[in-house]
């Protein structure tokens, strides 16, 4: 099965993780802007991330036929910096009108602070004046719930926000349920050790449905899998859902939220699916 993983972060992955994923049936990955390991002290090392993210990844990806997409931002982990914050979304304009930016992301909280928050605010500035699609970050472990609910306040605040353009991720069991209720897509991103289990994504797909739900691996520089998202597909086949319900969550669904952004170029490939049944006459024997 053809499969888009919404989430990964590939300047973290080898090249090697390239040619696993498209044998793996992976078609088309977006990248979101992240922390690159260690805190960048200047805005010139985030135009550089910029342009690798936007030039040198999408090639590299190319490579193994898959199309890279990404989004631009300085992520939570950085924010508390508010002056190289500020810098950094004043120079984001620069990118956006390159053909594989789908928006602004991943935006958030990490640690739920003052500082955060005013920066996390300003991206959506950014992200209504220049009509971006928007994917957030929400926090890991004890800081998630309150995290979460301080992020879906602040979109809710803003009536200019369409709800159906912004992509909730990490979801977990007790976050997914206000996402998907205040409107906005939910993000379920499968880690080995941390967020959620292929077993823990299938449940939520079962109690939830595939309505504005997606699953991805992240594959960051921590404990990851970039092929995450097949084990969430093997999961569903086991527990016996259809091929229909199972595509719609690892393709389509991707594929429509993605649609909102004007630089999707999303090219399938064209496989043949149909089966020849006929079977040959055997061709006779030279005299």
């Amino acid at each position: 099965m053809d499969y888009i993983d919404p989430h990964i972060h590939m300047v973290s992955r080898i090249t090697d993780d390239y040619e696993t994923l498209a044998r793996m049936g992976c078609v088309a990955v977006s990248e979101p802007a992240f922390w690159a390991g260690f805190d960048r002290g200047s805005v010139d090392g985030f135009r550089d991330y910029f342009r690798q993210l936007t030039e040198v990844e999408p090639r590299r990806a190319a490579t193994y036929g898959i199309q890279l997409y990404c989004w631009l931002c300085i992520n939570a982990k950085e924010a508390e910096n508010v002056s190289l914050s500020r810098d950094v979304i004043a120079m984001i304009p620069e990118f956006l009108d390159h053909p594989n930016v789908l928006g602004i992301g991943e935006i958030g909280l990490n640690k739920n602070t003052r500082n955060e928050s005013i920066i996390f605010l300003e991206h959506l500035e950014l992200a209504i004046k220049y009509n971006q699609s928007i994917l957030i970050h929400t926090p890991h472990l004890e800081d998630k719930f309150q995290g979460t609910q301080m992020t879906l306040d602040m979109l809710c605040d803003d009536s200019r926000i369409n709800r159906s353009r912004v992509l909730v991720d990490h979801v977990e069991e007790h976050t997914i349920g206000a996402v998907l209720d205040r409107g906005f897509w939910a993000g379920m991103t499968l880690y080995p050790v941390s967020k959620c289990t292929p077993e823990r994504a299938a449940d939520m797909v079962e109690i939830y449905g595939a309505e504005r739900l997606m699953a991805n691996s992240a594959g960051d520089w921590g404990p990851s899998k970039p092929t995450a998202v097949p084990d969430l597909i093997f999961e569903l086949r086991r527990r016996g859902h259809n091929e229909s319900l199972i595509r719609k969550l690892v393709y389509d669904n991707p594929i429509e939220f993605f649609s909102q952004s004007d630089n999707f170029r999303f090219q399938p490939r064209n496989v043949d699916h149909t089966v020849d049944h006929t079977v040959e006459a055997p061709k006779a024997l030279p005299s």
